[in-house]
């Protein structure tokens, strides 16, 4: 398939913060990188440019034509690590990134996420395809049962990330990844650091990229609505322009409806109580722990 794009367009905002953490970059626009720095002052913003610079610097020399297998991403990613291992410092407040990437070519678009960043893909009229789901200890509670979405806003532990590129590891951190090949023209790709999202939820994005404005009225109303924001806030807008299919296109799979890692395919578990007219009573499923078993259990994982 060929894939044609209108001109990418980037937020990148301090938001409340005395230094810019987040990092973002893309390449011969196929590739688009967003990373949130963990770790503080002089360590947050040191990883997440270094993975930035580093995946982009490995495929300006290691691709010379439009084919991409997942290896390639591993070797990728093992590059950046070791890049991130030059850095570490052996402190206890260990420096780390999330990651975001969208690689586009030929066989459809490839997407790849660790941590609490986000890539969406929404098809105005119809909604949210994809929501990368969250490596964070406040999803995990939220899929367990344990907390409602509503309650994952405000909740204590929210900023807590279970998975991430951190340097100086003996088993280093794999990313989720999934292969999208459902791809049609108006369709965007939005991948944004947590801070983009204080303020909006799913709904108002959705709503917000299927007007009938402008990218770059899209691009204003969303630094519109984040400007307020305590965090870091920034974001890839990826419009499709058009695509033509080619032979052996019908082969590709598509892994979006099914994924694991689609947060769209999560939902609360709840049987239904009694049923009346319109209404439903439901009750949440009996949990098999309390949510402070949980807690220490993830805790302990994410300490280890």
């Amino acid at each position: 398939m060929k894939i044609s794009l209108y001109p990418p367009l980037s937020i990148h905002e301090i938001g409340q913060r005395a230094n810019q953490e987040d990092a973002i970059v893309q390449w011969d626009n196929r590739l688009f990188v967003l990373c949130d720095g963990m770790g503080g002052h002089e360590k947050g913003e040191v990883a997440s440019q270094t993975v930035c610079q580093s995946l982009v610097k490995w495929f300006e020399k290691n691709i010379k034509d439009d084919s991409f297998i997942d290896n390639q991403l591993h070797t990728a990613l093992e590059q950046a690590y070791n890049e991130l291992d030059r850095f570490d410092s052996a402190s206890l407040r260990k420096m780390g990134t999330t990651l975001t990437l969208l690689y586009i070519h030929s066989k459809g678009i490839i997407a790849v996420h660790m941590g609490d960043s986000r890539i969406y893909h929404i098809r105005p009229g119809v909604g949210i395809l994809y929501q990368s789901r969250d490596h964070s200890l406040v999803f995990y509670l939220f899929q367990s049962g344990e907390i409602s979405y509503d309650e994952m806003k405000n909740f204590a532990q929210k900023n807590i990330v279970t998975r991430a590129l951190t340097p100086g590891e003996d088993h280093r951190m794999r990313p989720d990844i999934i292969h999208i090949t459902d791809i049609q023209p108006g369709d965007y790709y939005y991948m944004c650091t947590d801070g983009m999202l204080e303020q909006m939820n799913n709904n108002e994005l959705a709503a917000l990229l299927s007007s009938d404005v402008s990218d770059e009225e899209k691009r204003q109303q969303l630094i519109a609505a984040t400007a307020n924001n305590q965090d870091n806030h920034s974001a890839w807008l990826i419009h499709v322009k058009d695509i033509i299919r080619e032979e052996g296109d019908e082969q590709l799979i598509n892994e979006e409806p099914t994924a694991h890692c689609n947060a769209i395919n999560i939902i609360p578990k709840v049987v239904a109580e009694h049923e009346e007219d319109d209404v439903v009573i439901v009750k949440e499923v009996e949990k098999t722990r309390t949510l402070l078993q949980r807690m220490k259990k993830v805790v302990n994982y994410i300490m280890s």
